[in-house]
């Protein structure tokens, strides 16, 4: 609705190329096209990995796509609606409405906080959007490591929202203090281990990202007040974890205390995953198919009550799923993205330029996580994977904006 919205009232794009974003999203959704086209009976069934399909299928010739879970690869095709409704509606902001961006990323940030806060104080929320575990502290998601993915670019975010603006930001220290406060002792709530490292790496990147912002505001005094309003802040932000920890509500740090690495089944289920992305490679299973695709393939060792839904390595996946032609596509988003960044963090420290290393920053984040989990399939972070991505691309005005 949205996209159609867009494409009837709204201003038109500012940019009348793709760019590498809009590249790389056309190329992920023919991908996922193509494997929908029916193949002859002899050309698929010589398919690698389609043996037990064929036996299945008898003597029958239908033409039948790539794709072994076509229906699967049709949701997936479908769910790209998200990343190119975000990229046309950023195609069409005004400079100045960029500079609003953060602060807008942020009050989401702060909405799923909020929920997850009410989960954490026993009120209950049933979102009937998700397929929630009941009792589980994951905001607006399903997972609560996508949440605390989420929350940790919150982290990232908030240095940059107290010094972007000249005007306000005597009220914005105070507050942008509570909310990394308060965004940190969510990510200990949320029982998951990942998000404390990428918390970390957050506000660590936030910090480093803004530290043009604080320089050109206070000059040579910046490094001065930098260095004090650290250390006091990692003295405050210790204690109140410290206390969160004695207190027994940081299921973060119980979970990874308890961590057993060989029970994990994401360890546990890793080798399977490779066999079968070896078994499908090169023109992979299809989009979206893991599930059916892992019952097949489980061992009776793994068998257990619940479902292993995704293989929990998403760049793994993502060759089980698309082949060689998805690692190519794979390798070149991650070239892209190294390229750009090596230029962001090379160039003056423009606003723009300033933006584009948070976009690095941010999509960094969710390819870390996604080496054990798989983010970039929930539609609030292909969102956020758009605007980073955007940002990092950075179309330049005539004339760079200087900070602030």
């Amino acid at each position: 609705m949205a996209l159609a919205v867009a494409a009837l009232v709204h201003a038109p794009a500012r940019q009348r190329s793709l760019g590498m974003v809009g590249r790389l999203l056309v190329a992920a959704l023919l991908l996922a096209l193509v494997q929908l086209v029916p193949l002859p009976f002899p050309v698929w069934s010589s398919l690698p990995g389609r043996s037990f399909f064929v036996q299945a299928a008898g003597n029958s010739a239908v033409w039948r796509p790539l794709s072994i879970v076509p229906g699967a690869t049709i949701n997936a095709a479908f769910s790209m609606l998200v990343p190119f409704t975000v990229w046309t509606l950023m195609r069409r902001l005004e400079p100045a409405d960029w500079d609003r961006m953060p602060a807008l990323l942020l009050s989401l940030v702060g909405a799923s906080m909020f929920v997850g806060v009410v989960q954490f104080s026993g009120g209950g929320f049933d979102n009937p959007f998700i397929n929630e575990t009941p009792d589980m502290i994951s905001g607006l998601f399903a997972n609560r490591n996508h949440f605390a993915l989420f929350l940790a670019t919150g982290l990232a975010l908030t240095p940059l929202w107290i010094v972007q603006h000249r005007s306000g930001w005597a009220w914005r220290w105070p507050v942008g203090g509570g909310v990394i406060v308060m965004l940190l002792l969510m990510i200990l709530a949320s029982g998951s281990r990942a998000g404390m490292i990428l918390g970390g790496l957050g506000l660590a990147a936030g910090c480093v990202v803004s530290f043009p912002h604080w320089h050109a505001r206070f000059g040579s005094w910046g490094r001065m007040r930098i260095g004090v309003g650290a250390t006091l802040a990692v003295t405050l932000l210790a204690g109140v974890l410290l206390a969160s920890i004695q207190g027994d509500r940081a299921r973060s740090v119980t979970r990874a205390m308890s961590l057993q690495v060989g029970e994990d089944m994401r360890v546990r289920a890793a080798p399977v995953v490779f066999d079968m992305a070896r078994t499908y490679f090169p023109f992979g299973a299809g989009f979206g198919g893991f599930d059916p695709l892992f019952r097949i393939h489980e061992p009776f060792a793994l068998l257990k009550p619940t479902y292993f839904n995704r293989a929990h390595d998403d760049l793994l996946e993502l060759v089980l799923d698309g082949g060689l032609p998805a690692l190519i596509l794979l390798l070149v988003a991650i070239a892209w993205w190294a390229t750009a960044s090596w230029r962001a963090w090379r160039d003056h420290p423009t606003r723009w330029a300033v933006r584009a290393r948070m976009g690095s920053a941010i999509l960094l984040l969710v390819l870390l996580s996604s080496v054990v989990d798989y983010p970039a399939r929930t539609p609030m972070i292909m969102a956020v994977m758009v605007i980073a991505a955007l940002w990092l691309q950075r179309p330049r005005p005539d004339a760079e904006a200087a900070l602030p």
